[in-house]
């Protein structure tokens, strides 16, 4: 069966021209000129991915409440904002919500088809992870590959799909450093070293929110980041 992708997106000519992209290249679509609309059908049914513009009619922030609806809906769906909007200020309130990834509408064909089939990968093998992975111990660390939780200390530590796997490349070989390309191969993503840096940003605070003294992941100043043993 085809995957389903979502568009959010109030400009009717690149509405269409997406959707008629992604039709060709074999994905289902389902088209929404604003947040309302879309929110109204995801509660009924949710996509397999979506893709978000920010402003949305006479939402200027309408794409932000959108995707935190979504991540109240599912925890574990992808989602992309494909935006005009290039800030850091943007990006970094983007992935704050729980996108997986931020794209410029300037952005070319082939880069979004490929974070989109990226995604899509790792949603495949998360669920249905590795027998010999099912569930990942690293101290006070756990991983359930097959529920997608983690815990830290026995407490629960809410990870978007995209931290989870970024934590789980990195605890999976304490001490051993992974750089911005072996983590972005690991979380299957391909996304920009900003990125990848306010991602592991956001992954710091929520186990700093359950444990002040949380400092299990080390920057090593040119070279990536590591899980200390």
């Amino acid at each position: 069966m085809p995957r389903t992708v979502a568009i959010v997106e109030d400009d009717a000519a690149i509405r269409a021209n997406y959707a008629d992209m992604l039709k060709k290249h074999g994905y289902q679509v389902s088209a929404y000129p604003d947040r309302k609309s879309a929110a109204a059908a995801f509660k009924t049914r949710l996509p397999d991915l979506a893709l978000l513009d920010i402003g949305l009619a006479d939402e200027p922030e309408g794409g932000f409440a959108l995707c935190r609806e979504l991540r109240a809906l599912s925890a574990a769906l992808p989602i992309i904002f494909l935006t005009a909007r290039d800030s850091d200020f943007d990006l970094v309130s983007g992935l704050r919500m729980g996108a997986d990834d931020y794209l410029t509408k300037d952005a070319s064909l082939p880069q979004l088809l490929a974070r989109i089939s990226a995604l899509f990968r790792r949603s495949d093998l998360l669920r249905d992870p590795p027998a010999a992975e099912e569930v990942l111990e690293r101290g006070p660390l756990r991983l359930d590959m097959k529920r997608f939780q983690a815990s830290w200390k026995d407490a629960p530590i809410d990870l978007t799909l995209t931290e989870f796997w970024l934590v789980h490349s990195l605890a999976r070989f304490p001490g051993h450093v992974k750089d911005r390309d072996q983590l972005m191969r690991d979380a299957h993503i391909v996304v920009d070293d900003s990125t990848i840096t306010s991602h592991v940003k956001r992954i710091r605070r929520k186990f700093q929110a359950a444990d002040a003294a949380f400092a299990a992941i080390d920057s090593v100043y040119g070279l990536g980041y590591r899980w200390q043993q």
